[in-house]
């Protein structure tokens, strides 16, 4: 690897790094030194991540070998050691400041980024260099925790609980031996991300959540999410001391919202009344379980708390409730308060700094005793949360100066809950309906992120270094953070002037201008030209093209119109078009089937339409073919009359008056642009990512055209804008511009409708091999790292893998084996072996079933919206069954974590063992979290055996609002059901004549030739096939067939009476001669009853 030397530092680098990463490393090293803070921003593909852990380690060795240089000196009182290297070049920077450093000065970096996705993408990275730190990455027990019990808890809050239980009883195994291997070198050498760790874990039985704890006090870097940072709950429960720490915030674009988040709360009815709920019920059975002495004094066992004391704390509860909603609001404004004012109200429910240490012990304790209570679930969310709350105000002490004053950054908000009639609140199972009554919601926000950006700095870090791909406008993103950045960079690219198009359309082909405003974004006329010019531009764009809306509803109207008008079938006709879900039950299967569609070497590419600040537009790599030409089809302000987004600026602009000196300001209007700008320049930044990429981007607003709004786009993109008078010049040249891109960076073809998983999109773009050596990081990538390069993970249904993937590590498809029975010899032991049986059964399902023809963001996607030209497969009722089953469970895992898919599977498998309802549904209670996984919950009722289904019907019906299709018959036994087949045959048969059919009265057990010369299964089918038609006699023939192979009589008994029996008058036309012998005295028994 070459060495290069930059302000004095030698750096290991890969390879010859180009201009603009010399650039980026000098400014790294630049903050190091001067121990300042730097905001640094350098575009997807110039190798960014490798570019600072490269320079940020390298000067980490410089500083260490400083102090050596210096202690040698100090020992050899002048002399030289070598004589041809001297000591004064082993490092020049002897002292740090105006002190004397030593190897305790030595800094620790941390390295966050907003995702556990990200950071396995980095530290694989990493694994790329020549440095090997000793390392360790920060996640939650929800990641990292491998005790069975534990993480079959139901939230993450009551994991904690539970784990903290064990860890005190040292009852967990894996917790006890991470002292002992603690010292393991090959856990403290290795460079491991979660998964890694995991996987040591579980190889060592020692627990990755200690062990990541333990292996961080002498960790040289230390990798986390940047909320652990941010927070300062998360921080505390870290135990992070960060004096004198380098702390670099990687994808910062994101920093300014969660900094915010942090300090913010909303409070709902529903919190309250759930806690109130569960704190009566322990109050309840501890009152009822004091039959001696005096109630008062009893005290709850496993609770440092007598009965008094937790009548007091729900006394408390309800007083906090009653306050909240003793404040007339009105359902649009809401009442405003400065921050401050949430002392005065807690006060009101006796909560203060002197009760709010008792007030969280209480609480903790309480949902402690709940969550190790077994056979009961009760939900302790609403406790959880609570007690945050009130550690986040009374964050401080009185003594340590006036607390309201660091109040000043945070609003108090309440107004009316109106999500009951809007958006169900997060279900309980088992939730009383006092629960779902409607009150005030006591919002706290908290609207400048300076704050906890000076608290950072108040605890003694050494250099703070924000750093993404976009985050322009700099001046007005540095201005919120409100402490000094005194380095600062905008890179280039290190892309060709050939390979980017960017073209400001303000007028469509028929001359009409296009504008998003509020006024112009519904017109007919916007919409139609709008329709015109992506349709003009999917002629000449090849392969991939993505159209950005300001938002879900613009898109919405926008596309019905487009529907009704033609310009949606225009479009579907060269570009097949999928758009972007809302939820996230269908996002994976529309993403999947935009990717198969773009790799169909036989069309045209297809479209993806999608939303600024969606889940497309950010932590998605739409690279090479899958993302050629990006269309902005307007600003994408934030809601202007969204209370929280008014009281945002009306805060900004009295803090701007004030002008405090030495303290950037931003106005609240020039916040307001700001958002619009960061949201186009994330969408903007899908196409080029990697150093052999190109693609084009077109603004269609006219306000592009204006000197500011470019200002607001990144330096790097602003000399290629081109303008134009006349759309048909943009499409000639567009035209022109790929045609020589596809000559000069031909791509070697996909086969069609495959797509290669180590290369295709759903990748995140690697910051190094994105430009290293001139080739793309899809094909430079190593093996190891491809793992860290899946969608991003704060859309978990973006893990996209292949159900072959499933299949290792057992998590294969499932097959409904509850409602039939099968002989012992062959019926599966486990849910796992009732798929391999089913597979093996009725083969694989196809993993592209998604059609082009889908423009339903959110509907589910059955097989009409999936239609078009689908070549139809016709099966038997059973396999389709299966089918749904499969792609049932599929869905499931896209759209819920591994923990939560685990627990739903071992559900289902104590349903099967237990048959107790009761258990499925409390696990799967998770299901009822999002209303968009409510469907999913709605699913596990074709799971379920007969005597279960009309009662989880019910429940479904309360619980989300709609049933399961329940129908009469869905409740008969195996047993019941036949006696039914049976009474409706012998019905059937009693117009069977067999002097008029197929052998005319003959015996059915010989070979006989009907008069047309036709053999007896010729002569049946034909005559099938006349009385009821191509398709059912298909079906017949299907179930015929796998008769003779899987020998299920039952099975073709119950497909052919189904189709026999359709009409009164049909004739029974299935006969003995088809019916093994074994088999023949069950179908005469049929024939008797007829």
């Amino acid at each position: 690897m070459p060495l290069l030397t930059l302000n004095g530092v030698t750096i290991n680098f890969p390879f010859t790094p180009y201009e603009c990463q010399n650039d980026y490393m000098s400014k790294v090293i630049e903050c190091l030194q001067q121990k300042v803070n730097g905001v640094l921003e350098s575009p997807t593909g110039t190798g960014k991540t490798l570019c600072l852990l490269c320079a940020t380690l390298a000067w980490r060795d410089h500083f260490k070998d400083t102090i050596s240089a210096r202690k040698i000196t100090e020992r050899l009182k002048g002399a030289e050691m070598f004589p041809d290297m001297p000591v004064a070049t082993w490092g020049t920077a002897a002292t740090d400041g105006d002190g004397t450093t030593y190897y305790t000065d030595i800094p620790k970096i941390i390295y966050a980024s907003r995702t556990h996705s990200q950071l396995s993408q980095v530290i694989s990275e990493l694994k790329n260099t020549a440095y090997r730190p000793k390392m360790c990455v920060l996640g939650s027990r929800d990641q990292m925790c491998i005790h069975p019990e534990v993480m079959r808890q139901e939230s993450h809050h009551m994991k904690v609980h539970m784990c903290k239980a064990k860890v005190a009883a040292r009852s967990c195994a894996f917790y006890n031996n991470v002292e002992e291997k603690g010292t393991d070198k090959d856990l403290v050498n290795s460079i491991m991300d979660v998964e890694d760790l995991v996987k040591a874990g579980n190889m060592h039985r020692v627990c990755p959540y200690y062990l990541s704890r333990t292996l961080k006090t002498q960790a040289e870097i230390i990798f986390m999410p940047y909320n652990y940072l941010l927070d300062p709950k998360s921080r505390r429960a870290q135990n992070l001391d960060l004096k004198g720490a380098v702390i670099i915030f990687d994808e910062a674009h994101n920093v300014e919202r969660i900094c915010e988040e942090s300090t913010s709360f909303d409070l709902t009815p529903y919190d309250l009344t759930s806690a109130i709920e569960v704190v009566n019920s322990v109050l309840q059975e501890q009152a009822d379980g004091a039959t001696n002495g005096n109630v008062l004094l009893f005290f709850v066992s496993d609770l440092n708390l007598n009965v008094a004391a937790i009548a007091k704390i729900k006394q408390m509860l309800l007083d906090l409730e009653a306050v909240i909603d003793s404040y007339e609001v009105s359902s649009e404004k809401g009442l405003t308060k400065p921050g401050s004012f949430i002392f005065e109200l807690f006060k009101k429910a006796n909560l203060t700094f002197e009760t709010k240490s008792a007030m969280c012990d209480a609480l903790e304790q309480i949902t402690t005793y709940v969550t190790g209570k077994t056979g009961i679930f009760m939900n302790t969310a609403g406790l959880q949360k609570l007690s945050e709350i009130f550690q986040l105000v009374f964050c401080g002490e009185p003594k340590e100066g006036n607390p309201e004053k660091e109040m000043q950054a945070n609003t108090v908000h309440i107004h009316k809950d109106n999500s009951f009639n809007k958006k169900p609140q997060k279900v309980d199972v088992w939730a009383s309906s006092s629960t779902k009554k409607l009150g005030n919601i006591l919002s706290y926000w908290c609207f400048s992120p300076g704050f906890s950006m000076q608290d950072l700095k108040r605890q003694g870090v050494r250099s703070i270094i924000l750093t993404s791909g976009t985050l322009s406008p700099l001046q007005s993103f540095t201005a919120e953070m409100q402490i000094p950045f005194p380095v600062a960079l905008e890179n280039t690219h290190v892309i060709q002037r050939d390979q980017i198009f960017v073209g400001v359309v303000d007028q469509g082909p028929d001359g009409v201008q296009l504008s998003s405003t509020y006024d112009r974004r519904f017109v007919p006329e916007n919409m139609a030209s709008l329709g015109n010019t992506v349709a003009n531009f999917g002629r000449v764009v090849p392969h991939g093209l993505l159209v950005f809306f300001p938002s879900y509803p613009v898109m919405d109207k926008t596309l019905e119109f487009w529907r009704a008008n033609g310009h949606a079938g225009r479009i579907e006709n060269m570009k097949p078009m999928f758009v972007e879900p809302k939820g996230k039950s269908n996002f994976s299967e529309v993403i999947e089937g935009y990717y198969n569609q773009v790799n169909d070497a036989t069309s045209k590419g297809g479209s993806f339409f999608a939303v600024c600040r969606g889940k497309a537009s950010e932590g998605l790599d739409f690279s090479d073919n899958y993302g050629r030409a990006v269309i902005i089809t307007g600003l994408p302000f934030p809601p202007k009359m969204d209370p929280r987004v008014m009281l945002k600026m009306q805060f900004l602009d009295e803090t701007s008056r004030k002008k405090i000196p030495g303290v950037k300001c931003l106005s609240g209007s020039d916040w307001y642009r700001q958002q619009a700008s960061r949201a186009v320049n994330q969408a903007i930044g899908r196409v080029i990512r990697h150093k052999e990429d190109y693609g084009a981007i077109f603004l269609c607003d006219r306000r592009f055209k204006n000197a500011d709004v470019q200002a607001q786009l990144p330096k790097w993109l602003r000399p290629y804008i081109r303008r134009y008078d006349n759309f048909g010049n943009m499409v000639r040249d567009v035209a022109q511009f790929f045609r020589v891109a596809q000559k000069m960076r031909p791509l070697v073809p996909k086969a069609a409708g495959g797509r290669d998983s180590s290369s295709g999109p759903g990748t995140l773009c690697s910051s190094s091999t994105g430009c290293s050596g001139g080739q793309s990081n899809s094909v430079q990538a190593p093996l190891a790292a491809q793992k860290a390069k899946l969608l991003d993970s704060h859309v978990p249904s973006l893990k996209r893998r292949k159900l072959s993937e499933y299949h290792s590590d057992g998590m294969a498809r499932l097959s409904i084996q509850y409602s039939t029975e099968m002989p012992s010899s062959q019926r599966p032991g486990t849910l796992m072996d009732a798929l391999a049986h089913s597979d093996r059964q009725h083969g694989g399902e196809g993993a592209s079933g998604l059609s082009t023809r889908s423009l339903q963001h959110d509907k589910d996607m059955d097989d009409k919206s999936r239609g078009g030209k689908r070549k139809i497969k016709l099966v038997q009722e059973q396999e389709n069954t299966h089918s749904k089953a499969r792609r049932f469970l599929t869905e499931m895992r896209k759209s819920l974590s591994q923990m939560n898919y685990q627990k739903v599977m071992d559900a289902l498998q104590a349903y099967k063992r237990l048959d107790d309802l009761g258990v499925l549904q409390a696990e799967a209670a998770v299901l009822l979290v999002d209303a968009n996984t409510h469907v999913l919950y709605r699913g596990l009722y074709k799971f379920l055996r007969p005597h279960h289904k009309k009662l989880f019907n019910e429940k479904c019906q309360e619980l989300t609002g709609q049933g399961c299709g329940y129908k009469e018959e869905d409740s008969l036994s195996k047993e019941e059901k036949e006696a039914l087949v049976l009474q409706q045959t012998g019905k059937v048969l009693k117009y069977l004549n067999t002097s008029l059919q197929l052998n005319k009265g003959g015996q059915h057990l010989g070979v006989h030739t009907s008069s047309d010369g036709k053999g007896p299964r010729e002569s049946f089918l034909a005559a099938v096939k006349g009385t009821f038609g191509a398709e059912m006699s298909n079906q017949l023939l299907l179930a015929m067939r796998r008769y003779e192979k899987d020998d299920d009589y039952e099975s073709l008994i119950t497909i052919a009476v189904g189709l026999l029996t359709q009409k009164d008058d049909n004739l029974v036309l299935l006969e003995g001669k088809f019916v093994h012998p074994h088999h023949k005295k069950q179908f005469k028994e049929i024939q008797r009853r007829g």
